[in-house]
């Protein structure tokens, strides 16, 4: 192999990398990882994702020069890069260039570390994503959900070729113990390996600073399942902390790690990204006392969400047209007021949604019916999510709630008293409390406003890099509030129910 340039990923280059799913682990992170894989006494360590070889180099550095190096890439070009990174050609002569997952390697191996490809369900061919399906009802005894990314299917395809006793260190989106998925993969593992440890980051010990991803490390072995596991928070990424606790046993955690022992039905139940959590009593869930949906989807904003100087300009009548917020940095308090509205109109930000009813187009007002067809004459209608709608104009509409909840983006996750009666699109989800009573509403509002509450957002959402969460609707419902004395009528009226249930 001819030693070659490295070149910056940057532009392109950066959306190359993407669509491999290509993250290069940092040697802190990989020395560590390679620590566990081989503290079962392997003579070899696999790599199935060899990409600029870390690992590999990882393992010369912990096995020495005697160590088997093996392992399976994809990409010849990434394999050149691992060259210029200090492997050769002997290093490499184990490296097959292949699709681990679609046609993996004979094993079994008793040392596997990786950093899998991190390539989410929307990128798959369809042809991928039936094969991958084959593979988890081969392996799991069930399909998982068709949201779980190819690296999923490298955990999978890895732990089947774990060798009894051997060791397998993988570092994973955080998506794989918070997806749809999780529960069937999880329960399978956990019926069939033992879950030694999970190491979590704080974001700035994130192995992957700037990707817009929350890091995991699993630590499994092909051993007799046990009750219980280390887990981990890493403050600090300091060279040989994580490793020298793995050396230990995991036993001497030092100053850099935050390490909890729990139980494993624990941590399934409670999610394996999420640190455990105080037993909660006198609590209510927010679906007790409201109920959550997704803002409006418009299908192209640009067409449906306007400024208020736009609409004059088409002369479109009021009838048509609904006050609304899009993006959550278009709210920057915890409030959304006349003010707001009229300090996004001074900005010329859209804060007026265009939502025709479903009447024939004829019967609408001359100026609707001329944007429609304008509208028409663009290709607005042959949009995926709006070509379903009959007629494709028919906005879909909600009341507009009293409390939104922001839960995209980079900013924090947060619930918005909403004074100016707007509607929301899809950057918020709508919170409706189950009681129409004003007091009823403020006393809910002060709730969510709680440091507890939001504290509480990390149990339920899906974590993203620099600590940024996502929360969906059905998960939102089942954020814990704390007890305080605020929804004590709506305590009274359950303790009642449940009473007449007894």
């Amino acid at each position: 192999m001819r030693r070659p340039e490295r070149v910056p990923a940057k532009g392109t280059e950066r959306e190359n990398l993407r669509e491999k799913g290509q993250f290069w682990t940092p040697d802190w992170t990989a020395d560590a990882m390679v620590e566990y894989a081989l503290s079962g006494g392997s003579d070899h360590l696999f790599d199935p994702a060899v990409g600029t070889g870390a690992f590999l180099r990882a393992a010369k550095r912990i096995g020495g020069e005697s160590l088997n190096l093996m392992g399976t890439e994809m990409y010849p070009d990434v394999l050149h890069q691992a060259l210029y990174n200090g492997l050769s050609e002997t290093d490499l002569r184990a490296v097959d260039v292949r699709d681990f997952v679609i046609e993996p390697p004979s094993g079994p191996f008793k040392a596997i570390v990786a950093n899998p490809p991190y390539i989410r369900h929307h990128r798959l061919s369809a042809q991928t994503k039936s094969e991958l399906r084959g593979i988890a009802v081969d392996s799991v005894g069930s399909a998982l959900d068709g949201r779980a990314g190819l690296h999923i299917y490298f955990l999978i395809r890895a732990l089947r070729a774990l060798d009894s006793g051997g060791r397998l260190a993988f570092i994973m989106p955080s998506d794989t113990c918070e997806g749809v998925f999780s529960p069937t993969l999880w329960n399978w593992i956990t019926d069939n390996y033992r879950l030694d440890a999970v190491v979590t980051f704080a974001p700035a010990a994130s192995p992957f600073p700037g990707v817009d991803t929350n890091p995991m490390v699993f630590m499994i072995a092909n051993e007799t399942p046990r009750e219980e596991f280390q887990w981990a928070k890493c403050h600090t990424p300091i060279a040989n902390g994580l490793r020298d606790w793995i050396n230990s046993g995991f036993e001497n955690a030092g100053t850099t790690l935050e390490v909890q022992k729990r139980s494993l039905s624990e941590g399934l139940s409670t999610g394996l990204s999420r640190p455990q959590r105080a037993s909660h009593k006198d609590v209510f869930t927010l679906g007790e006392v409201a109920h959550v949906v997704r803002g409006i989807a418009t299908g192209a904003n640009k067409y449906f969400f306007l400024t208020a100087k736009r609409a004059d300009s088409l002369q479109l009548s009021r009838e048509f047209l609904i006050p609304a917020v899009g993006r959550t940095r278009d709210v920057p308090g915890s409030t959304v007021d006349c003010d707001t509205i009229n300090d996004l109109e001074s900005k010329n930000r859209p804060t007026l949604l265009f939502s025709p009813d479903g009447r024939p187009l004829e019967e609408f007002p001359s100026s609707v019916r001329e944007y429609l067809l304008e509208g028409e004459s663009g290709g607005i209608h042959l949009q995926s999510l709006i070509s379903t709608r009959r007629p494709w104009y028919k906005m879909e509409t909600r009341t507009p709630p009293p409390i939104l909840f922001a839960y995209l983006g980079r900013r924090n996750a947060r619930f918005i008293r909403n004074l100016a009666g707007v509607v929301p699109l899809t950057g918020f989800l709508c919170v409706y409390p189950n009681q129409d009573a004003p007091d009823f509403i403020e006393r809910l509002w002060d709730v969510l406003q709680e440091p507890e509450t939001i504290a509480n957002l990390s149990y339920v959402g899906k974590s993203y890099g620099s600590g940024a969460i996502k929360v969906e609707p059905r998960a939102l419902e089942k954020l814990l509030l704390p007890f305080n004395g605020a929804l004590a009528t709506f305590d009274c009226n359950r303790q009642a129910q449940q009473a007449k249930m007894l």
